[in-house]
């Protein structure tokens, strides 16, 4: 049904060998919004998207996406959950002895069995999309930090997936690239109904983009607030919410 949640978690509880960053998590992420996990260092919120994501299994809970538990998927299972995704890392991580294109064309190359001119084709659409069209035959670093996240995007968006996930998209940006990163992530969300889960703690960002957040916090290990960001800034009965949210020291 159209009104199901796209991305459900249910009591999530994860981290690394005996130490939990997290506890009993639960949350639902709905279809072609734009949805904000944020919160203080150590609280988990990388570890959550790992786990989202499925490179990171978690110790207990389920999570759904896209209607199927990545959390206890076999192989081709997960292989089927993971084209349905797209991610894009902080630091673009892209292959550096590959060109703008052929990063972008990669994720078609390993999990589609289309001829080379479609895969190109695709690629320079991808690119054009995000504003690189003229960057396909640079190298990643001739890109400025701006550029490589945009062709990041390109690089999750190549298999058209119905989520996309972005860690910390506006990490080392200045603040002219960060927003013009931010209108494209809503362009995006408005012409191709992309559900963007996205990892940051750039309130300028978050109040710009933001359909809905959760806020982890390392000493409940949970999560304390949810909401629109409008919403949480008037969170007055809880002083970690409010004083994050206006920028109170």
């Amino acid at each position: 049904m159209e009104n199901e949640p796209i991305i459900e978690v249910k009591h999530l509880t994860a981290g690394y060998k005996d130490f939990t960053l997290f506890n009993d998590v639960s949350f639902h992420v709905n279809p072609g919004e734009i949805f904000v996990i944020l919160g203080g260092s150590g609280c988990g919120k990388s570890t959550l998207l790992k786990a989202m994501t499925g490179l990171l299994k978690p110790k207990k809970g389920t999570l759904n996406i896209l209607g199927q538990d990545i959390a206890s998927a076999g192989v081709n299972q997960r292989l089927e959950i993971l084209r349905g995704i797209g991610v894009a890392f902080q630091s673009g991580a892209l292959f550096g002895s590959m060109t703008v294109l052929e990063n972008v064309k990669l994720p078609l190359e390993e999990f589609s069995c289309l001829p080379e001119t479609a895969m190109d084709t695709i690629a320079r659409m991808k690119l054009e999309l995000v504003g690189l069209s003229d960057s396909v035959h640079l190298m990643p670093d001739a890109l400025s930090g701006g550029m490589k996240k945009r062709a990041a995007l390109a690089r999750a968006m190549a298999l058209d997936p119905a989520i996309v996930f972005l860690d910390e998209p506006s990490a080392g940006l200045d603040p002219v690239t960060s927003a013009g990163l931010d209108r494209l992530i809503k362009e995006l969300q408005s012409s191709l109904g992309i559900t963007f889960v996205i990892v940051t703690h750039e309130l300028d960002s978050i109040f710009s983009i933001a359909d809905r957040v959760i806020m982890l916090d390392k000493s409940v290990k949970g999560i304390i607030a949810t909401g629109s960001p409008r919403e949480l800034k008037q969170k007055k009965e809880d002083p970690r919410v409010y004083n994050f949210f206006n920028r109170i020291a």
